[in-house]
């Protein structure tokens, strides 16, 4: 029992030294910011006192001068009067403005944010569409700097929605700008209509900048940055990259679209004809900004040489729902992460199992938190011959313990020949060792599949059951004015349900299964559902929840299969038969006896080194 104290104690004092360096380390971040404060302050004491309002006015006039110099022909669209125009369908709100003639603030009306707002997926100021236009030898103007005319709305026959901007100059040519909104839809359609585009374009090219600043819409800003993506479709296939402290990804093949992807929203940028390369940078702000990232991307698109020219284009300001996203054709489902990385191969469980069997259980049930119950006990019944197997397995270990516990008393001393022993009785009587583990290794893909799902699926935002106001995050019964390590700043109801009933199956499991020597296999058990408060405290609630009623069924079929289906004696009576028959051993199991019977011949030399030095 020695051994077990020292472990208790090297894991207390191992505990103990990570308590003390986040200590440490956060109490250093804390001089280093106080230190840092205090430099700013001094620096700012010694600066002479600044009028933001005369600074601002001073930089509008100069960007106004600038303007006007590199206006040319359009000289007179520089200095203009901002004018709005509101079109919106049962879905969005969009309000356009005739400076740049673009969107200028995005409402989604069906979602509210973190603010109880309708969540904006555009908003005044960073958000921009431009392009630079020539107008003079050697100059050129940004688009999103001049004043187009105020704008005409066109209600069309199909219940669509056509917003139209002109900018002309004295000889009539121009650019224009045509938005259409299609009823029911999150789509909007952007055609760039080009007279003159031989003395407008250099190159006839079209240099399109498009800058996204994505806001915080999730309770929790660290879990939607990590959820946050840049997604792209290029060479007739989807990629996509992760946000960091600077991200930045250059396009050298042609690309279709480009995706912000939050957590549960994206804005797509769509090039009918394709985009010909382009970049995107995009930088990370601190959490009490409540932004996620600052998005800006360039893109050139080669038009036709030609007078007249229409560049077609879409812009996608909507929720990351499957069903939605594939309509359009597009590849745009591909942004919503239902496996991505080594467990990719999870998002087609998700598609072709978990998505559909979810979708049929809310035709008839709008509780979402008994849909995820009736989507465990499918699962659940689904992988019970799995289950049965696993234990069987075990059955058949426990009917041979008494045979191994005597080979244990006569090979106390050569581990290596108990070992081979042991082998040999698992193969006369027709058991294999690793058959309660593939089982149950074959359901992991349907775990990290829920996990993929239950992270991403929309249908679950705002959705609440029992005290969970949210399934789509955690549920929280307490909150923290400070954070735990490896905990959080919370206390998730759902996750400590889920990790009782996971120390009860590992207590009853236990209680089946033969005695083990190793402490520390014998007390792994019980650390790993521990070990479940800090994993999923911070997972969504519909996840733990799925986890408490899966750990509920689990206990309830354990109890029915070992009482009373599995019959003891004529598993006994099986093996014994099995022992009967003849054996014919695979090239694999005389390779793994000859690799025991080196191990073996090894330690006892070892062992009669060690005897002749000591004499």
């Amino acid at each position: 029992m020695q051994f077990d104290k020292n472990a208790i104690l090297g894991f207390v004092l191992l505990a103990l030294m990570f308590l003390g360096f986040f200590y440490f380390t956060r109490r250093g971040q804390l001089e280093v910011e106080r230190e840092t404060r205090h430099v700013q302050d001094s620096i700012a004491a010694l600066q002479p006192a600044v009028d933001p309002v005369a600074t601002r006015a001073d930089s509008v006039k100069l960007a106004t001068e600038s303007n006007v110099a590199a206006a040319g022909q359009f000289v007179t669209a520089v200095n203009g009067t901002e004018k709005e125009i509101v079109v919106e369908n049962e879905l969005v709100k969009i309000t356009f403005s005739n400076k740049g003639a673009q969107p200028k603030l995005v409402e989604l009306k069906k979602f509210n944010s973190v603010d109880s707002l309708p969540v904006k997926m555009v908003q005044q100021g960073f958000d921009k569409l431009s392009y630079p236009v020539n107008t003079e030898a050697n100059r050129s103007i940004q688009i999103s700097d001049l004043y187009f005319d105020d704008g005409t709305v066109t209600r069309n026959t199909d219940g669509s929605q056509t917003v139209t901007y002109q900018l002309k100059d004295s000889s009539g040519q121009g650019i224009i700008h045509r938005f259409s909104l299609p009823d029911n839809q999150y789509m909007l359609d952007w055609n760039i209509e080009i007279e003159g585009a031989g003395r407008l374009l250099t190159n006839n090219s079209i240099n399109l900048l498009w800058q996204d600043e994505v806001k915080q819409h999730e309770k929790d800003i660290v879990i939607e940055k990590r959820e946050t993506q840049i997604g792209y479709w290029t060479k007739d296939d989807y990629d996509y990259f992760t946000l960091g402290r600077s991200s930045d990804k250059q396009f050298d093949s042609p690309v279709r679209w480009l995706s912000v992807k939050q957590k549960f929203f994206n804005t797509t940028l769509i090039a009918k004809n394709g985009f010909n390369s382009g970049s995107i940078q995009c930088s990370e702000s601190h959490d009490s900004t409540g932004i996620i990232t600052a998005a800006k991307a360039n893109f050139q698109l080669v038009v036709p040489s030609a007078n007249s020219v229409t560049v077609p284009l879409q812009l996608y300001y909507g929720p990351n729902d499957y069903n939605i996203l594939k309509s359009y054709d597009l590849g745009l489902q591909n942004v919503i992460n239902l496996g991505q990385g080594i467990y990719a191969f999870v998002k087609y469980v998700n598609r072709w199992l978990i998505m559909p069997v979810f979708n049929f259980f809310t035709k008839f049930f709008s509780n979402y938190g008994i849909v995820i119950a009736l989507l465990t006990i499918f699962i659940r019944v689904l992988t019970s011959p799995l289950l049965y197997k696993s234990y069987l397995s075990g059955a058949k270990m426990r009917a041979l313990r008494p045979e191994l516990e005597t080979l244990k008393a006569k090979y106390k001393d050569d581990q290596q020949a108990y070992a081979m022993e042991q082998m040999k009785v698992y193969r006369s009587a027709g058991v294999n060792p690793l058959g309660g583990c593939i089982p149950a290794l074959l359901q992991i893909p349907i775990f990290f599949s829920l996990y993929s799902y239950f992270n991403a699926t929309i249908e679950l935002r705002g959705k609440g059951f029992l005290w969970a106001q949210d399934l789509s995050t955690y549920d929280s019964i307490l909150n923290f004015s400070f954070n735990i390590p490896f905990y959080g700043n919370h206390i998730s109801l759902f996750t400590i349900l889920a990790t009782v009933t996971s120390l009860l199956i590992s207590v009853y499991s236990m209680s089946q299964t033969p005695t083990v020597d190793n402490p520390m296999m014998k007390y792994m058990p019980y650390i790993f559902p521990v070990m479940l408060l800090g994993i999923f405290n911070g997972l969504p609630s519909a996840l733990t929840w799925y986890y408490t009623v899966s750990n509920l069924i689990t206990l309830v079929i354990q109890y029915v299969i070992q009482n009373f289906i599995i019959d003891h004696d004529k598993i006994v009576a099986q093996l014994e038969l099995n022992k009967k028959k003849p054996k014919t051993k695979s090239k694999w199991q005389e390779r793994l006896e000859q690799m025991q019977e080196t191990q073996r011949q090894m330690q006892q030399s070892k062992n009669k080194s060690q005897g002749s030095g000591k004499r």
